[in-house]
């Protein structure tokens, strides 16, 4: 009976705890100067429905043992980064219902500052620091150019608090003809670190919902998906 009792026991404290949170995912969408009002709506929009789409609800709610944690913020000129989602665990349709409200409405903060990229990233670190305990943390940085204000992202890593954490990249492609490449060599950073691209901001929500399901479900280049075909 001790002997069933230890065991019953050590079983427990090896299972994971009933919530815990499998990923703390971080979005960080470009409002720089480069970007106008119409470019601006895509992108939000985007987001929003790529979050609301079934595949997407499912990969949160069902896609693996443990919460996703999501926060949103965006980002231009150096120190004009501006919250909009805070920390939000989504455990329900509902959850993911009032996270793709706010993303919906949101107001663009700045239009007229520079690509801060570095900055950009040091306040997407800052952030991950209060983040719930995940088991993975990623930060998706959305842009269409590459850094032309203050510190890049080299520096960003040396200097801000990145163990752990993934970066991913999702490029806009249209404004600036060295984005993509800048994105691969600068930008991405830990492991399993990957970059989606949108043709033009028309096709920014195609690249979110496919980058998004890859981020909730732990894909890997060249790995099959957990559960079916990824979004076209």
């Amino acid at each position: 009976m001790v002997r069933l009792a230890a065991l019953l026991l050590a079983a427990l404290l090896a299972a994971p705890a009933q919530g815990a949170c499998r990923l703390a995912l971080v979005l960080a969408l470009d409002v720089s100067s480069s970007v106008d009002e119409a470019e601006y709506a895509l992108q939000r929009v985007g987001l929003a429905s790529a979050l609301d789409t079934s595949e997407i609800r499912t990969a949160i709610l069902r896609g693996g043992a443990g919460d996703v944690a999501l926060a949103v913020y965006e980002w231009s000129g150096r120190f004009q980064d501006k919250l909009h989602l805070d920390w939000t665990l989504l455990r329900s349709d509902g959850d993911i219902t009032g996270a793709v409200a706010v993303l919906a409405g949101m107001q663009r903060s700045t239009s007229d500052y520079p690509t801060g990229l570095g900055s950009a990233l040091g306040y997407g670190a800052a952030l991950m620091a209060r983040a719930p305990r995940c088991d993975r943390q990623v930060i998706d940085v959305s842009g269409d150019g590459i850094n032309n204000q203050g510190f890049g992202p080299a520096l960003a890593y040396k200097h801000f608090p990145f163990d752990g954490i993934t970066v991913n990249g999702l490029v806009i492609e249209g404004h600036d003809p060295q984005v993509t490449q800048y994105y691969q060599r600068e930008v991405l950073y830990g492991p399993g670190a990957f970059l989606e691209v949108a043709q033009g901001f028309e096709d920014f929500e195609r690249a979110m919902s496919r980058k998004l399901f890859r981020e909730i479900n732990d894909l890997m280049l060249g790995a099959l998906p957990h559960d079916g075909p990824l979004p076209q």
